[in-house]
């Protein structure tokens, strides 16, 4: 039985089931649920269902965009996407099909210009190489960013262990400061934390793409089992914090890694990453995620942040993006 594409009209119901339970490398990122705490109007949904049959074999989470042309992107408002597929029909046969009744989907549409995040090994179940050949095949362009990352089963007899000496001085010059490591549980500390996040992306020039309310909402009313928010205390003032994912698969990912400029010299960042790793570790997580140092589209690394989480014992992996412009 042939393979059939539409634009997605469906129930989000069976669109997460699929991307949760049945797909080889879904997150929650790539779910409606998740892309739905966006204000409506925020985006032009333009996410796409394969079925074989009444069959959900196939899905890519996307929007429409303005970018030198009716651009489809997959998606502005996850921190990765592409397209998720069903183990049951993984073979070069299938994705051939399928990357062909994309390539017509796509240009019958009018877009002139198609972009996908994809989702990095590290987040995925199973592993789905086979996606990134046949977008290679049919003329996409790439380009990498680096992901730092760290298996948790060397750091579960001693964490500090795997720091370099450096890193181990700071984290013990940070024991020395009376602070204190806790889970946020209410808005008005997920606030403090916020307050602080605010006032680091704005001394890098970055914009803060979550509101406070974003972050509320993720919280307390759509992934409050995935969504956690963890802070550093001197006394009763944050200094430090950070927001994190739980993947599926054991993966714990840190977002928004955040301190105040005022206290860097109590090492709070250091005690934070230290008790995370820690947390991590008591939750027998199986990998731990920094995220990238790359700008640029890959084009430039960081070399101060890079050094700043090498010191924590990290290895890379590649966060892989494809382009493709249609004449």
């Amino acid at each position: 039985m042939a393979f059939q594409i539409e634009r997605f009209n469906g129930n989000d119901e069976e669109w997460d089931e699929f991307v949760l339970h049945r797909s080889m490398n879904g997150t929650f990122l790539q779910t409606r649920k998740f892309i739905n705490y966006h204000a409506q109007g925020r985006f032009v949904d333009h996410s796409i269902a394969v079925r074989k049959g009444n069959e959900l074999v196939a899905t890519i989470l996307a929007n429409e965009i303005e970018d030198d042309g009716k651009t489809f992107f997959a998606h502005k408002g996850s921190t990765f996407g592409g397209i998720t597929v069903s183990e049951k029909i993984y073979s070069a046969t299938a994705i051939s099909e399928i990357m062909d009744l994309l390539e017509k989907y796509i240009v019958s549409t009018g877009f002139k210009k198609a972009y996908m995040k994809m989702v990095p090994y590290v987040y995925q179940k199973k592993n789905s190489d086979l996606i990134d050949y046949f977008l290679y095949k049919y003329g996409y362009s790439c380009y990498d960013e680096l992901n730092y990352y760290m298996q948790l089963d060397r750091y579960k007899d001693n964490v500090i262990a795997q720091f370099t000496s450096g890193k181990r001085r700071d984290y013990r010059y940070s024991l020395k400061n009376n602070l204190s490591f806790r889970l946020l549980e209410t808005k008005d500390e997920i606030k403090e934390f916020y307050l602080v996040l605010q006032k680091n992306m704005k001394k890098l020039g970055l914009p803060l793409v979550h509101s406070l309310d974003d972050l509320y909402d993720l919280r307390f009313n759509r992934f409050g089992e995935r969504i956690l928010f963890y802070g550093v205390y001197q006394c009763d003032k944050i200094l430090a914090g950070s927001m994190v994912f739980l993947f599926d698969d054991g993966v714990f990912h840190t977002q928004y890694l955040s301190s105040d400029e005022a206290f860097l010299s109590l090492y709070p960042m250091d005690f934070l990453i230290e008790n995370l790793i820690q947390t991590a570790v008591d939750m027998n997580m199986r990998i731990f995620t920094f995220g990238i140092c790359t700008e640029d589209r890959g084009k430039y690394l960081n070399m101060g942040l890079s050094r700043f989480k090498e010191g924590f014992g990290t290895e890379y992996c590649i966060n892989r993006s494809y382009e493709k412009v249609f004449e």
